[in-house]
């Protein structure tokens, strides 16, 4: 486990533009139940988390069609959450930071940590974009 105030700023990453932080695994299954498109953020404290994965996950929400609901766990903080949502990500296998894109409730587009790891913020961004536009 990280200390709180290790990980607050990289949480308000993304609270500060309106993802629901999920810290129990009933929560995460409640938000993946509800109708509509949902993104799931695998938060973490890598770098690849800060410089790509955090900034693309806020750009992408500049588009005109961006998900219902937008939620996030915090690997190596919300463990039990973190499993649960990982579970809804099968096939995928377990990597931090990574993004998951439900449409009322199925898996329907996911970027890994090796989409992610590397690649500028803007290109994360596109990814989303497109899914968004398709999915949304």
């Amino acid at each position: 486990m990280y200390p709180a105030e290790l990980v607050k700023p990289m949480r308000e990453d993304l609270t500060n533009v309106g993802f629901e932080e999920l810290h129990t695994s009933e929560a995460v299954n409640a938000a993946l139940a509800k109708e509509g498109t949902t993104l799931v953020v695998v938060n973490s404290v890598c770098g690849c988390a800060a410089a790509n994965a955090r900034p693309g996950a806020r750009m992408s929400l500049q588009n005109a069609k961006t998900p219902d609901h937008l939620v996030t766990v915090f690997a190596g903080v919300d463990r039990e959450a973190t499993e649960t949502a990982r579970e809804h990500m099968i096939p995928f296998p377990p990597s931090s930071p990574s993004m998951a894109l439900f449409k009322n409730g199925e898996l329907v587009h996911m970027l890994e940590r090796h989409h992610i790891e590397g690649r500028p913020a803007e290109l994360i961004a596109e990814n989303l974009v497109n899914a968004y536009n398709e999915f949304c």
